[in-house]
């Protein structure tokens, strides 16, 4: 029972599971920060207060307090945009870089412009024979 729960841990996965959380958990509270002492003083400087959480309205006894909401949306809004311009689109373009120098996967079939494999000899569409490409 030991030994079994010795390699289940030690298996490459759980390991790399493991880290890649410990990461994720460091690299949020860096977007935090970053949101919250970075954008949301712009957000301040623009709007006039960077936390809205004390906005609200009485409807009878009720109170609505859309302040928090508003941090929340807020937030995530900047959190999105802050992960999309740096980590996502960096990453799309080594992609797209990595892409540029890779062989092609797909040729174009000289007879019914059909996309077939690079390698075929026959093509799966109109059944014409392909020559070979150098």
């Amino acid at each position: 029972m030991i030994k079994g729960f010795r390699d289940f841990i030690l298996r490459g996965n759980v390991v790399d599971l493991a880290v890649a959380v410990v990461i994720g958990a460091a690299f949020g509270a860096v977007v935090t920060s970053f949101v919250d002492d970075v954008l949301m003083q712009i957000v301040a400087a623009i709007g006039g207060q960077p936390d809205f959480s004390g906005l609200s309205f009485k409807i009878g006894e009720g109170v609505i307090k859309y302040g928090s909401f508003l941090n929340a949306v807020i937030s995530f809004l900047l959190i999105a945009t802050a992960i999309y311009f740096v980590v996502v689109m960096p990453m799309n373009k080594v992609a797209e870089l990595r892409a540029r120098g890779a062989d092609p996967t797909t040729k174009t079939c000289p007879e019914c412009l059909s996309e077939i494999p690079y390698g075929a000899h026959k093509c799966a569409f109109c059944g014409s024979v392909q020559e070979p490409r150098a």
